[in-house]
């Protein structure tokens, strides 16, 4: 979601320079009847510079090099030569005729046959040699890295520059470029240049980078694209059987089970740097799946790929991103060391994928360098810092640094980006439309030192407050702030009171992350919204806050909590919290209670004496294990990466009876377990644990709810066939697992191909019980039942239906004769995904 955020910001305050390419040539390959051949190989005559025609058989292509001639050749089709009669050549129309003669063998047409096909041959060999290849053979390596990212708002023309949106910016539109991979205009907005010195252990299977030096310009600082740069370009090996991009698993072309998804076809041999190498063409057998078309140049001796070039098919089910773009090149280090030492990525994001439509480029370049081997590190150089905190010594390095450090030079054109860049930031024009995009991308309207937000809570109803609108606001000095105040007030127009809350956190320690917080809110809240509870201050329930709901949402209750809490990561993304909590409980509703026993009735006082709120001080204690989880910045609040991660969360509380007049002694501990599961082609599942147990005699207000779900929307962890309070635990144990396939089914079905829609199955269940006590000391109107027969459901859904909403179907498993009980519920969500 963060991604296409900032890929949408970019689109609104998208604000080249002029490489000089000596050959130019666009077009399309077609048959006798005029229908687009995709997968054409295209290559300039005498050279190694080609590229495949995408689907719809257009192709475009550039070399700095003169060059007279193309050779055009697909499967199924005689081999063309075309002249090129000027160095610039756009709009080509190639025809492919059919052999017309015996002696053109021709060997694959259409799909490619699995057996005796050469190319099948290499690839097996490729397979087997893959862990013999490169960094591969050595226990140890090392070396620098230089790193050069960018984007670039593409497709510039005359009516787009004369935007009014731009007045008093047209000094940008000097530094217009083409791109030499689809020869489109394009605008820098963002570039930023990186060293780094890369350590990796074979036996250890760790690797380590740090970072020597960086220069950036365009939106520098900026924290949310900080996190969108790195999260954008994750690191990737070619001969994984998958590769992740976007979060999405695309099968490699040297995967093992590539056969079964890509046709290969010999294409050519020839001496690569003195080393006889063969060419494969790969492209897929079928439309709308996560695959590649491209080649590949692979020695015949070693089996390792000596240059790579592929592209996403333009019908793979991925939105806002028309085209992926991939090339790596490998060198020679000696007869049989293959290294990786360019690496080019280069991302078209779009609204849609219609040829001329407008949209960002996103570029890395990684250069590789100074390989060095077998020289061992301890295995604690390899243990990630807790909380790495920068040297702003990096990011203060001299252009003349950069002139002698840089791989390969910058030409005045790139110069002139950091130039054009530095300048627009001090434009008014620029400032104006930052603003607005930091508002859409961050939720908070910056004030100076101080953020006003969420402007997204800002309005909310339910049946207790009515129209409820809340304001509020955070001190905000830059993205590593040592400490944070914030704090909101609302108003409900039914029950015509204010709500507020306020909490602080202080970072105390830098290197352990040693946090100090606290703070009070006194506010309306569904209790039941979730199991796994914590004491955030300043935590939105969507559940009594919700426009529209299925049903009553009148059982709210009335919180005044107060808390402190201390904080230290000793590990990394291992946190642990100890805290002190304080809270008043009463119904904020006449037709909903929270009563309950504290002496029960008997003979000599048959009503029992009852109280209706409840006072309670509690101590607890809680860790929290999030592995592979990514953060920027090192201040008292960080941003997590849009990546997935497991997260193991325990907590244990202890009710202190007496404290400040506290009413009720107990034990409780609450455990969770989060695993996403990529699936490789076939999707990616989410599996969540939930369970809990409260020792002691406790009230309903205190109890663990089952958190249904009469939203409209699709909640986390809730259960959209329940009502609140249909179940109540105090002992409780919950699944839950779905799975999207990402479009894999529908990708088969001629008609449903077209939509790109994106199929989802789940299904959850609880069971709990509760004890004799907690139901003897029940004095409010609302029946406890507990799902000891193990209340379940199961949905399945459409995704990314206009690329933005998904619908989910929902079916009661059990209980299927409880009063009022759902046994079908529809439920929506929106979001902007990949």
């Amino acid at each position: 979601m963060k991604k296409i955020t900032l890929l949408l910001l970019f689109f609104v305050f998208a604000l080249a320079n002029n490489l000089v390419a000596q050959t130019k040539v666009s077009g399309i390959v077609l048959d006798k009847d005029n229908q687009p051949i995709p997968f054409a190989n295209v290559v300039f005559k005498g050279s190694n510079t080609g590229i495949v025609s995408n689907e719809d058989g257009r192709f475009y292509l550039e070399s700095p090099n003169n060059y007279t001639a193309l050779l055009v050749s697909s499967a199924g089709f005689s081999d063309k030569e075309v002249t090129l009669e000027k160095a610039v050549n756009y709009d080509f129309k190639i025809v492919l005729s059919e052999p017309q003669a015996l002696n053109e063998v021709v060997i694959f047409t259409g799909k490619t046959s699995k057996k005796n096909n050469p190319a099948l041959d290499i690839l097996r060999k490729i397979w087997e040699r893959k862990r013999k290849n490169g960094l591969y053979l050595f226990n140890q390596y090392q070396m620098k890295k230089y790193e050069k990212v960018e984007f670039d708002m593409n497709t510039i023309d005359s009516a787009f520059m004369k935007n009014k949106l731009f007045k008093g910016m047209e000094f940008i539109f000097n530094h217009v470029d083409t791109s030499d991979v689809t020869g489109k205009t394009y605008l820098p907005i963002f570039i930023s240049e990186s060293l780094y010195d890369v350590y990796g252990d074979n036996i250890l299977k760790k690797t380590k980078e740090k970072i020597e030096a960086n220069k950036t310009s365009g939106f520098n600082g900026n924290q949310q694209i900080q996190a969108f740069v790195k999260d954008l370009y994750s690191d990737y090996n070619i001969y994984d059987n998958h590769l992740k991009f976007f979060d999405k698993s695309f099968t490699s072309p040297l995967s093992k089970t590539g056969i079964d998804v890509y046709n290969y076809v010999l294409k050519d041999s020839a001496f690569i740097d003195k080393k006889w190498c063969y060419n494969i063409v790969f492209y897929p057998r079928r439309k709308n799946e996560l695959t590649f078309k491209g080649d590949f140049w692979v020695n015949d001796s070693t089996f390792a790929i000596k240059k790579i070039n592929m592209a996403v098919t333009k019908s793979a089910n991925i939105n806002w991103v028309k085209d992926i773009y991939i090339e790596q090149e490998f060198d020679v280090q000696n007869d049989s060391v293959f290294l990786l030492t360019r690496d080019y990525m280069m991302s078209d994001f779009a609204l849609n994928k219609k040829e001329k439509s407008k949209g960002v480029y996103g570029k890395r370049t990684s250069l590789y360098k100074d390989h060095k081997f077998n020289i061992p590190k301890p295995e604690s150089f390899y243990k990630p810092e807790v909380n790495y905190i920068e040297d702003t010594e990096i990011y203060a390095k001299t252009d003349e640094f950069w002139e002698e450090n840089r791989f390969e030079n910058l030409n005045k054109d790139e110069k002139g980006i950091y130039k054009m860049l530095d300048t627009l930031q001090n434009v008014k024009r620029f400032k104006q439309l930052y603003s607005l995009a930091s508002i859409l991308g961050s939720g908070y309207w910056e004030m100076g030192n101080f953020d006003f937000g969420p402007i997204f809570s800002t309005f909310g109803y339910n049946d207790v407050e009515g129209l409820r609108i809340r304001a509020g606001g955070r001190t905000y000095f830059g993205r590593n702030d040592p400490w944070r105040l914030q704090g909101y007030t609302a108003y409900g127009f039914s029950d015509n009171k204010f709500k507020y809350g306020i909490s602080g956190k202080w970072l105390l320690n830098k290197k352990n992350r040693l946090i100090i917080s606290g703070g009070n809110r006194r506010d309306v809240e569904q209790i039941g919204a979730s199991l796994t509870t914590t004491n955030d201050i300043l935590g939105r329930s969507f559940a009594s806050s919700a426009f529209f709901t299925t049903g009553s949402n009148g059982k709210l209750t009335n919180i005044n909590l107060s808390n402190i809490a201390i904080e230290m990561e000793p590990a990394k993304n291992f946190n642990v919290l100890v805290g002190l909590s304080y809270r008043t409980l009463e119904s904020a509703s006449p037709t909903f209670s929270l009563d309950y026993y504290t002496t029960l009735p008997s003979a000599t006082n048959p009503e029992g004496v009852v109280k209706s709120d409840v006072r309670q001080s509690e101590a607890n204690i809680q860790f929290e294990f999030t592995p592979n989880r990514k953060t920027i910045g090192y201040g008292v609040e960080r941003t997590e990466v849009d990546s997935p991660f497991s997260r193991f969360f325990v907590n244990f509380s202890y009710g202190l009876k007496g404290v400040f007049n506290s009413d009720f002694a107990y034990e409780k501990i609450q455990l969770l377990y989060k695993q996403p599961i990529i699936i490789g082609p076939l999707g990616r599942s989410n599996v969540i644990i939930e369970t809990g147990k409260t020792f002691g005699t406790i009230p309903l207000g205190l109890m663990s709810v089952i958190p249904g779900n009469q939203t409209y929307f699709t909640i986390e962890n809730t259960f959209s066939n329940l009502n609140f309070y249909e179940f109540i635990t105090d002992q409780y144990t919950t699944f839950q697992w779905n799975h999207d396939f990402g479009g894999r089914l529908f990708a088969r079905i001629p008609v449903m191909r077209k939509l790109n829609w994106r199929e989802f199955i789940g299904v959850r269940g609880v069971y709990g019980t509760i004890s004799d006590a907690n139901r003897a000391i029940n004095a409010s109107n609302q029946p406890y039942n507990a799902p000891e027969n193990v209340y379940w459901e199961y949905n399945a859904g459409i995704g990314n239906i206009f690329k933005v909403f998904r619908i989910d179907f929902s079916w009661r498993g059990s209980y299927l004769n409880a009063p009022d009980a759902n046994k079908f519920a529809v439920k929506g969500s929106f979001g902007f995904y990949f």
